[in-house]
């Protein structure tokens, strides 16, 4: 296998490497300044994954590593309100640029775990004008060679109700117009519709929601998301979970 790699071909000796080491996304259009910024931001960062940051020494073999953050990396929050503070600042004048496709478009919030995403989300949903409209996921199961006619009432509807994963929505999926959503399934690549689009809610159907692809090579489109059947695959449980 490894005799038959690229690199160990006759050919290998005329080729030349060439290594990506700019972004052109996010420098298009900064100044100096703020491309120094961005590129001290990006060094930090990967000298965290080499392990070049000095850690602080816990003595603890159950702790996992620590490292002190540079306050120019700090978003402070002095009235105790972080999740608004962070809103405020990613998205400044959040009412008058709300149909702003390009306000939309240029920041996000990311997260490292699903932990506060709810606590995001409906801080968000909260100021955008408009209605509420609530989807509820039907929720099922079918077992794998369990011979057991009780099996399906020892797991009620409630309980698959308030099972949580970051690989699909939660049972109550609620969403406004105008706002912000990702698309979590290939649906048509050709269209655009991939894992991790993201869109604005442009109408909400009784059994599909509207929405306008807000980046990529489609944008501007609108396509109408019906509901998706999700299976997790890698899971530990003794049954097939499906949501709709």
């Amino acid at each position: 296998m490894v005799n038959a790699s690229f690199n160990k071909s006759q050919l290998w000796k005329s080729c030349s490497v060439f290594l990506l080491s700019q972004n052109m996304r996010l420098h298009s259009g900064n100044s100096e300044a703020r491309n120094k910024v961005i590129a001290d931001f990006s060094k930090w960062q990967l000298d965290i994954g080499d392990r070049k940051v000095e850690c602080i020494d816990t003595h603890r073999a159950d702790v996992e590593t620590e490292f002190v953050v540079p306050d120019e990396y700090v978003v402070k929050s002095p009235l105790k309100t972080p999740i608004k503070t962070l809103i405020d600042i990613i998205y400044p004048d959040f009412q008058n640029n709300l149909h702003s496709q390009e306000y939309l478009r240029s920041r996000s919030i990311l997260t490292p775990t699903n932990i506060v995403v709810d606590d995001i989300n409906a801080q968000i949903l909260e100021r955008v004008l408009s209605n509420m409209h609530t989807y509820l996921s039907q929720d099922s199961i079918e077992d794998r060679g369990v011979d057991d006619n009780d099996f399906d009432s020892s797991f009620p509807v409630e309980y698959l109700n308030s099972i949580n994963m970051p690989c699909m929505p939660k049972h109550e999926l609620k969403v406004k117009f105008g706002a912000v959503v990702m698309l979590m399934r290939n649906l048509n690549q050709i269209m655009g519709l991939c894992n991790g689009t993201r869109m604005i809610v442009t109408g909400c159907k009784k059994n599909s929601i509207e929405c306008q692809i807000l980046c990529g090579s489609q944008v501007g489109t609108k396509h109408l998301i019906p509901r998706i059947d999700m299976v997790p695959t890698d899971t530990n449980w003794p049954f097939e979970f499906k949501r709709t």
